[in-house]
């Protein structure tokens, strides 16, 4: 199957592409994705008892044969599966990156954590259609754990429906942070300002937060100095759930969004959580 066949008469969600059509996918791709992860838990799997050599890429963040390999394995899938689709993998690039579809690929979200051997790592994976997210998928080995979300479609967690929390406040909610070194010195009274407001904070939980988020269980997620590959697979995620997810400007996620997101089960808790990021 190639990305040049007719889409599915799907028309998920209420985000719209770059082209002003609703952004459209197929149940193939959906198929597909749950493949590529299943493929990135083989290969993580058998690399978890020993500690993984690493290396520091540019940005000082850990890279591992493990990242790698992963990578490389899902590309040559997407490559055979659907050869006129584009690739953004966070550890080889962007091949292809303005075909109408484009794979979005993070080998391992939380290599620290993967390297330290804290259960809070997994694989992320989107499908973004004319720069729009449209299907995402989480993938948590540790706790054997896969969100799917579709826009348009309820988001499961193994398979079972999902929804986010209604907050009734600031006040009562549990915020989470990737990591508070990530925010700059000008965005950390901005996280400071938010943070005060809140009831609780988790920290170090990489993509399993937002998985949490959109099964109830968290509220509100901030984070910053990400790239597409670090949250495109929240957007249909989280839509699917009831919650939202923007940057720091409230403007929607594309494939040229970032550094900043914010998350929020609760879209008038995402609205407050908003102004005080922009007051």
């Amino acid at each position: 199957m190639s990305g040049n066949h007719t889409p599915a008469s799907h028309s998920p969600g209420s985000g719209r592409s770059g082209h002003g059509t609703a952004p459209r996918y197929q149940d193939a791709h959906v198929t597909f994705a749950t493949t590529l992860a299943d493929q990135s838990r083989q290969i993580m799997s058998g690399a978890l008892l020993a500690r993984p050599a690493i290396e520091l890429k540019p940005d000082s963040s850990y890279v591992t044969d493990t990242d790698k390999g992963i990578e490389r394995a899902l590309r040559t899938m997407i490559e055979t599966q659907f050869p006129a689709h584009g690739i953004l993998g966070e550890e080889y690039g962007a091949q292809n990156a303005d075909a109408e579809y484009v794979w979005v690929l993070d080998p391992i979200d939380g290599t620290a954590a993967f390297v330290a051997g804290l259960p809070v790592f997994g694989t992320l994976i989107a499908l973004l259609h004319e720069g729009v997210p449209v299907i995402g998928v989480i993938d948590h080995l540790m706790t054997n754990d896969r969100w799917i979300g579709a826009l348009g479609r309820p988001t499961t967690r193994n398979g079972a429906a999902v929804h986010t929390r209604q907050c009734p406040s600031l006040a009562q909610a549990m915020l989470s942070a990737s990591n508070p070194d990530f925010f700059s010195s000008q965005e950390q009274p901005l996280f400071e300002r938010l943070r005060s407001r809140t009831q609780w904070r988790i920290y170090g939980g990489s993509c399993f937060s937002y998985g949490l988020l959109a099964s109830g269980r968290i509220d509100l997620s901030i984070d910053s100095s990400l790239g597409i590959h670090d949250f495109a697979p929240y957007v249909p995620i989280l839509a699917g759930a009831g919650g939202i997810i923007t940057d720091w400007q409230g403007k929607a996620i594309d494939m040229h969004s970032g550094p900043q997101i914010l998350a929020a089960g609760d879209p008038a808790r995402h609205a407050e959580a908003l102004a005080l990021l922009q007051g």
